[in-house]
């Protein structure tokens, strides 16, 4: 039988409750007998304000989900490392994982990161281990693990994947925490977030911001978590009034982070601040192929740090509202995004690009501004609405809408304040996903009626998110063992 030891008290009770019922009905013999689990919780995120501005620097507001990943892991005799996903049915994948300790390894040191990259994304069947493997292997790069025996690693994944959510945050955080504490690693939030970004960057490959692993492994119930992406400072949260309730509405359109179009926007907005440095006359050192070093005492190398009137004024006729990779790299030799690869057969929106996380910071501040106020007023809702519509729209103009998001969005600002629904605006990196909902509580009802109305209308099926819950670190781990 399974035991776990100190069982939350809350809600989240009930994650563990299935999980322990799933591994005794289909996985009681992966985790060896009287050998304690170390098990971890880690929730997605509904991205409310900031979005794709997080690595241009701007201030993000998160909101930690209700829905999580659990990830238990256990220490074992033999060399392996194996992990087990009770999710890989859903995306048809190998549900199992096996990796010899040894291939973590090149002539005694810990592989690199593009050896680790290509061993571990080269099976599609197997790709997802990455976002899990990969913990280990930048732990053991930073320095913070030496890994010396095999490990069983089993997850289960309650946060919608492909919805735009940050399921892959959820699931490296997940890991990265119940590593961390049954290896007695002792990071803080920050540095768990952190080196989960990396895992993404390096391992995985796909090009994201901080702002999905930071809300993951440091958000708190029922509060907007308030980062500084410049990298990564936190400032603290921001609580919801206590009558406006944050709401997820999936439009069944798939979202990838690894998608074309958000790296596509990446890059311009990378290639706008480099030709701005330019027409600065910063000092600029070409390191290597596609890569600068800039020196920037004005905006310490963030778009978002450009305030939106000396945009507006000085620079937006002089950025391109498109240029092609080769005349790019001719002229400005590269950027200074070390995680993105310029074409140079493509041609890349720059000015749009450019635009956004300038304007999107000064949305954020706002919006944290009017919530700080206190009451809920009509009027003061209003606004926050409004700033979440101008943010929903700048990201259509850079190319990152899609039919169904975008049909969301109109349907509440069609229902409106009248149906207590105030604002909405797609979520995390765009192109499809989830559309997060600004209303008063109570307007369940409301809410519904959208969601029948989109299903009618477009024959795509939805997912409603409603509720909050801990991030990583604030609910710690738990211990459970087979008996």
């Amino acid at each position: 039988m399974w035991q776990c030891r100190h069982m939350p008290q809350d809600e989240t009770a009930s994650d563990i409750e299935r999980f322990l019922t799933y591994l005794h009905t289909s996985a009681s013999n992966y985790f060896a007998v009287n050998t304690p689990i170390t098990l971890a919780r880690a929730p997605g995120r509904l991205d409310l304000m900031g979005g794709i501005a997080d690595y241009s620097g701007s201030l993000v507001l998160e909101m930690p989900i209700a829905v999580a990943t659990l990830a238990a892991v256990q220490f074992s005799d033999e060399p392996v490392i194996t992990v087990c996903s009770t999710e890989a049915s859903a995306i048809h994948v190998d549900p199992i994982v096996y990796l010899p300790l040894a291939t973590l390894y090149e002539q005694g040191e810990p592989i690199g990161y593009s050896a680790a990259h290509r061993l571990l994304v080269a099976d599609p069947q197997k790709a997802w281990a990455a976002y899990v493997i990969g913990v280990l292997v930048v732990l053991q790069r930073e320095g913070y693990l030496r890994l010396d025996k095999g490990l069983r690693i089993h997850l289960h994944c309650e946060v919608p994947i492909g919805k735009g959510v940050s399921s892959s945050a959820a699931l490296e955080v997940a890991a990265m925490q119940a590593i961390n504490s049954l290896c007695e690693l002792d990071l803080n939030g920050r540095e768990l977030a952190i080196l989960c970004q990396k895992v993404e960057n390096l391992i995985v490959g796909a090009p994201c911001g901080v702002m999905d692993q930071m809300s993951s492994a440091c958000g708190e119930k029922d509060s907007l978590l308030a980062l500084l992406c410049q990298p990564a400072e936190l400032q603290g949260t921001v609580p919801l009034p206590e009558d406006v309730e944050i709401w997820g509405i999936d439009s069944g359109v798939r979202h990838a982070v690894v998608g074309v179009d958000y790296g596509s926007v990446r890059i311009g907005a990378f290639m706008g601040y480099r030709i701005i440095a330019e027409l600065m006359g910063l000092h600029t050192v070409f390191d290597d192929d596609q890569h600068v070093t800039i020196t920037d005492p004005h905006w310490q190398g963030y778009l978002a740090n450009i305030s939106p009137s000396r945009w507006e004024t000085t620079y937006r006729k002089l950025i391109p509202e498109t240029i092609e990779g080769a005349t790019f790299l001719a002229r400005y030799g590269g950027s200074t995004d070390r995680v993105t690869h310029i074409d140079p057969e493509q041609s890349y929106a720059v000015r749009q690009p450019t635009a956004h996380p300038i304007y999107e910071h000064h949305r954020v501040r706002l919006f944290r501004a009017l919530l700080s106020h206190p009451g809920s007023d009509a009027s003061n809702l209003a606004l926050l609405g409004e700033l979440m519509y101008q943010s929903h729209t700048s990201y259509s103009a850079c190319g990152l809408g899609s039919h169904g998001t975008d049909r969301l969005v109109e349907l509440v600002h069609q229902a409106g304040s009248a149906a207590q629904l105030y604002g909405a605006k797609i979520t995390g990196g765009g192109s499809g996903g989830t559309v997060a909902v600004l209303a008063r509580k109570g307007a369940d009802e409301q809410i519904q009626r959208i969601v029948e109305q989109y299903e009618q209308e477009t024959g795509l099926q939805t997912t409603i998110l409603r509720g909050s819950s801990s991030g990583a670190i604030a609910w710690g781990t738990i211990e459970i063992e087979y008996i």
